[in-house]
């Protein structure tokens, strides 16, 4: 449904002044919950902008490298973090043209919280290497927060029947893996190894793989994910903590041949190295897990040889999280979470930080 100008004189809800939110003074400080952070008015909003009233939001590994800021591309200081959020618009700004969203509707906050649509790689449908991109949690305020400041064309409507909570991890670690799956030039039949395949992203990696037809080998470690991989429909399991020869493994399951393609959802520079052993002729190598310092060390000889193709995969388009949410809201993919409350974002970061979550964490906001 489309308006051709909104203006704020459908605005019913209070507006409160301020709000409790998660705050980053700066790089590596601790994360403060406060409860006076200003709440940006209606009559603030620009053309173009909306506030949105939260439900919930995801929390990511990629919100503890923001805080941390060890990433190349500097943060925003102070920061409130977070890129995973679902909640209701509660305003527009005035003179607001072709509004796609109007007041009352359910809307998720992705990673890519603007992209100008008119750059190059946004005509390109590249909008997530935007000229201009704003980050959610990174580059801009993000979803750790009660009200959000957002866009218009950005925000993902959350289609009935969606879980919010269940959303609020498909808009990152969903979008991320379902645009890997969607562009790894794989079809139904094909095989795929999944590297970390029972956390937060491959998890959803696995359902999504099944819901478009491909076969599944899962890696990861320990009988919990494994129990957890093979419940969500993985071929083939294989525990790279007992394995004595994860390559050899692949190539048995898959008749010798090898896989077709890998999506690479750990941080760990072994999982990207081993796959041009174990990717087949013309394999694909869809990098996604992203490491703070860490390269990626490719064998040239049997890369060209094989013609293998390494494709970084970052986050997606408006399109993409469209069709991510759509899939999720038939059933055919379950986020496994644990809800929280926004006051124990410190202690989500520390068992983040020490590789103790499986699966999503969720927190409230109200």
């Amino acid at each position: 449904m489309s308006h051709s100008v909104h203006s704020m004189s459908s605005q019913k809800t209070e507006i409160p002044k301020v709000q409790k939110a998660a705050i980053v003074q700066k790089s590596g400080a601790r994360v403060e919950v406060r409860s006076n952070v200003p709440v940006k008015q209606p009559e603030e909003l620009g053309p173009g902008e909306c506030l949105v009233k939260m439900h919930c939001t995801g929390v990511c590994h990629t919100d503890l490298h923001a805080a941390m800021g060890d990433w190349p591309i500097p943060t925003k200081a102070p920061l409130i973090g977070g890129h995973e959020g679902v909640g209701e618009i509660v305003a527009i700004g005035e003179n607001t043209t072709h509004s796609p969203v109007k007041i009352g509707d359910r809307v998720g906050i992705k990673w890519i919280a603007y992209s100008c649509l008119e750059c190059e790689p946004c005509r390109k449908s590249f909008e997530q290497n935007c000229e201009n991109v704003q980050i959610s949690g990174y580059t801009i305020d993000g979803t750790f927060q009660q009200y959000v400041v957002s866009y218009v064309h950005c925000v993902t409507p959350i289609p009935e029947g969606l879980d919010s909570a269940a959303a609020a991890s498909l808009l990152c670690a969903g979008l991320t893996v379902y645009r890997a799956l969607k562009y790894s030039e794989t079809g139904p039949g094909d095989w795929i190894v999944l590297p970390g395949a029972g956390g937060g992203l491959g998890h959803l990696v696995i359902q999504y793989a099944k819901y478009m037809g491909r076969r599944v080998i899962a890696i990861d470690g320990g009988e919990e994910k494994r129990k957890l991989c093979l419940s969500l429909g993985a071929d083939h399991w294989i525990d790279f903590k007992t394995c004595k020869d994860v390559t050899a493994e692949i190539k048995r399951v898959t008749g010798g041949k090898g896989a077709h393609a890998t999506v690479v959802t750990t941080a760990s520079s072994s999982g990207y190295s081993q796959a041009i052993d174990y990717l087949r002729p013309n394999g694909r190598l869809m990098a996604v897990g992203l490491p703070a310092k860490t390269t990626l060390d490719a064998d040239i000889f049997w890369t060209v040889y094989k013609s293998i193709t390494i494709h970084g995969s970052y986050v997606g388009n408006r399109q993409d999280a469209i069709e991510c949410v759509d899939i999720a809201a038939t059933g055919a993919v379950k986020v496994h979470y644990a809800e929280k409350h926004i006051d124990d974002l410190e202690d989500v970061y520390s068992a983040l930080n020490e590789g103790k979550i499986a699966g999503r964490i969720v927190l409230a906001l109200n």
